[in-house]
């Protein structure tokens, strides 16, 4: 579930922003769930990117170890 998460951010910011073109009728709640769409498909976005750079740092040590702080073990 932790891999799929942001995919299921993406997709419910995604179900938000077309339900939001779909209730066109009143202007407030069309508002808030395309708001509401976008903050999830960027959250899900910010996810990936900042799971992948964390991924990328660290492969790029020998030891693993040593991305981690020893005041938090």
């Amino acid at each position: 579930m932790y891999e799929g998460l942001p995919w299921l951010y993406i997709g419910a910011g995604l179900a938000a922003l077309g339900a939001s073109y779909l209730i066109g009728d009143t202007h407030a709640v069309s508002l808030l769930a395309g708001l509401a769409g976008l903050a999830a498909v960027l959250g899900g976005i910010v996810v990936l990117l900042r799971r992948r750079d964390y991924r990328d740092l660290r492969s790029q040590y020998g030891r693993p170890d040593l991305t981690q702080r020893h005041d938090q073990e």
